[in-house]
């Protein structure tokens, strides 16, 4: 799999590639299926959409890999303008935004700092536009950075969500931490490249660590939000519900905008709450083909769920 990573992270900064997926009518489409659009108009339309259908979401403005204090205020006024746009169209029960503290300075000099008081302003919007935030995870380098911010949010803003990701070794334990009463909990796989001695590389270790925690934050007072498009992991998160005695509304399914639409809708008819990851806005073909590339399994994901739109 390596070369096939490689060979994407090359693509992700090639300008001519992005010309042509923008440009040829198969590939465009495709964009189409999981990045909504560029602009928040674009993003709340298919929020809008989503809605109409009974499902929520929580939108990532996109930027990533944040090198200078001015992009990182820049990412921070453009979720302000968002959050004011779903205030203004009434959106925050529907809507809520996830934020990668990469891109509001985290990896700045005195970046825990930097991030810190950017994610405080996000979350003073979100809270002005009656939403929340979740505060999305990065490789493992960062996990304890992440979850000290989570924290220090959570004192002003407790309904802030974290993340945690299944492959790493850690999140077991890290799911007992954050098994509390309004505690939000996305619980995710992971798709960064992790070393063995931090994370499973086992496909099959990864899944039964996923139930671990899952099976931990149905057994406390946490809101577990179920991140995955697995449909045995789905069937075996709707059991455990049943059998912690979780009704609906108490924890929610999570999946990426695009991926599995039919499944999204089977659950939202069913009763369950679910929620679409949406990212949007201009550096979507990096973020698009980083994803790939971080877990070149997704490709065959990306790939089936076009052909299927299951």
């Amino acid at each position: 799999m390596r070369p096939v990573r490689d060979s994407l992270l090359l693509l992700s900064r090639s300008g001519a590639v992005k010309k042509m997926v923008t440009t040829l009518p198969i590939t465009s489409s495709m964009v189409r299926n999981y990045v909504p659009g560029e602009t928040v108009r674009e993003a709340l339309r298919a929020v809008e959409e989503l809605a109409a259908h009974g499902i929520d979401t929580t939108i990532d403005h996109l930027g990533e890999d944040t090198t200078e204090v001015d992009q990182a205020t820049a990412t921070v006024q453009a979720y302000r303008i968002l959050l004011d746009k779903i205030a203004d169209q009434h959106l925050g029960h529907r809507a809520e935004v996830s934020v990668k503290l990469t891109a509001i300075g985290l990896l700045l000099e005195d970046g825990e700092r930097i991030a810190l008081a950017n994610a405080r302003k996000i979350c003073r919007a979100a809270a002005g536009a009656r939403t929340t935030v979740t505060i999305d995870m990065e490789d493992h380098t960062v996990t304890d950075a992440t979850l000290g911010i989570v924290l220090a949010l959570r004192e002003e803003f407790p309904t802030v969500g974290a993340v945690v990701q299944a492959h790493l070794h850690r999140t077991e334990a890290d799911c007992r931490t954050l098994a509390y009463a309004g505690s939000r909990v996305r619980l995710c796989k992971g798709a960064y490249d992790e070393p063995a001695d931090v994370a499973f590389t086992d496909a099959g270790d990864v899944d039964r660590s996923y139930v671990r925690c899952l099976k931990v934050l149905f057994a406390g007072d946490a809101y577990p939000m179920i991140a995955t498009h697995d449909p045995r992991l789905i069937e075996i998160a709707a059991s455990l519900a049943s059998r912690y005695g979780k009704a609906p509304g108490t924890y929610e399914f999570q999946m990426l905008y695009g991926i599995r639409p039919a499944e999204q809708q089977r659950l939202a008819t069913g009763g369950e709450k679910v929620r679409v990851y949406l990212p949007y806005g201009e550096q979507w073909y990096g973020y698009l083909m980083r994803r790939l590339a971080e877990r070149p399994q997704n490709l065959s994901l990306f790939l089936t769920s076009l052909l299927s739109k299951r």
